[in-house]
């Protein structure tokens, strides 16, 4: 299903695509970038359907995407309306979060704005006592973790960092010997960047809008995270000493064991796939390596773990704690995310070193073979 909503205020365009409805639910972010489009929404509803299934999720998959700069000072008030526009799928049906340019703590307080309380709103309704789900939701996302951040802010890019060490682990390298570089340094990369930084694995370079920041030895990443403003910039007139700036398409063409793509869809493409020089390419962005690309990497020998299991953390880990299988406990999200996704990560690339077999069709079927949903979703 596809819906496409006109600002009459603004002239922004806003999208909502629903691939999968499972026990009338479907789960998936909300974006807002200036050029998104019909096309791209359509595609990443279909990631998340991917994400949900592959991830044994009782749900389906959705996108909400806004084509409208996230910097105007316009920009909240868009998002509030697109909300009420979409309001009968978010009151009953979509399960939204946070996605490029709109950070959750802002889209909880559009939802709560406008009465819905917090954006997981059509999931807590289901629950017997909605008040109690829903501050055990918010006692979950605030939970506070090592570095100062909150867990709901770092889980995925948890997930993603564990996706890169079970990568080194396929190939028995440990992770000092190991280097990556990180295209984005918000809510994904950046978490991404920090723990592997914690792991001990060598993050040589980091790019966001501004360009790419570079150090052979490694970069002192929470020193870094620090500089960031509210749109994942790092302010350069307070680098380190001994960081190298360079143009922002050179991430790509980084001499590393790992790319992370961690900002924008359609990142890697034929035209510049050839740059890459990593042994495997992560996907922390949704839709970041177009399709004729991937083809192009794998005829190189360099697999591409697929977003739907690579950056599927953030949403696996809000619907079990929705489903109450995890606390406000990080260790215990930490530790469940962590032994999945090894686990799922050492099947694509055992398939991919065995038999050929690409990381993104293995996982499209488990996607095709969801668990079956039998009866209603009940929420705790």
């Amino acid at each position: 299903m596809r819906l496409q909503w006109n600002d009459t205020v603004t002239g922004a365009v806003g999208y909502l695509v629903v691939h999968t409805l499972r026990a009338g639910l479907a789960t998936g972010g909300t974006r807002m970038r200036a050029g998104c489009t019909l096309s791209e929404v359509e595609d990443l509803a279909r990631g998340m359907a991917n994400k949900t299934a592959t991830f044994d999720l009782p749900i389906g998959g959705a996108k909400g995407g806004i084509d409208f700069d996230p910097k105007d000072p316009r920009a909240v008030e868009v998002l509030e309306r697109f909300c009420e526009a979409m309001r009968p799928w978010i009151d009953a049906h979509w399960v939204t979060a946070e996605d490029l340019g709109v950070p959750q703590h802002l889209i909880d307080e559009v939802f709560e704005k406008i009465g819905l309380g917090q954006s997981y709103h059509a999931a807590i309704s289901r629950a017997a006592d909605p008040a109690a789900t829903l501050e055990r939701v918010r006692t979950g996302l605030t939970a506070e973790v090592d570095g100062g951040f909150e867990l709901g802010d770092v889980i995925g890019g948890y997930g993603v960092a564990h996706a890169c060490l079970a990568s080194a682990v396929s190939w028995g390298q440990i992770p000092a010997d190991t280097t990556v570089a990180i295209q984005g340094v918000g809510t994904m990369g950046g978490a991404a960047a920090y723990y592997l930084y914690e792991a001990g694995m060598k993050v040589t370079t980091l790019a966001d809008a501004a360009g790419t920041l570079h150090c052979a030895d490694g970069l002192d990443v929470p020193a870094l995270l620090d500089l960031r403003d509210g749109f994942g910039e790092i302010d350069r007139t307070r680098l380190p000493a001994g960081v190298e700036q360079l143009p922002r398409t050179a991430i790509l063409s980084a001499e590393v064991d790992i790319l992370v793509p961690a900002a924008i869809s359609y990142a890697i493409t034929p035209d510049n796939s050839y740059d890459v020089r990593a042994r495997v390419v992560v996907e922390a962005a949704n839709a970041a390596t177009t399709p004729e690309a991937e083809a192009m990497l794998a005829a190189r020998g360099v697999p591409v773990l697929p977003d739907f299991v690579a950056n599927a953390g953030a949403v696996a880990w809000a619907w079990w704690l929705l489903l109450g299988e995890v606390d406000d406990d990080p260790q215990n999200s930490f530790d469940r995310l962590r032994t999945v996704m090894h686990a799922k990560v050492a099947q694509l690339l055992a398939a991919w070193s065995e038999d050929g077999v690409t990381p993104r069709e293995t996982g499209h079927r488990w996607a095709d073979d969801p668990a079956p949903t039998t009866g209603p979703v009940v929420i705790p």
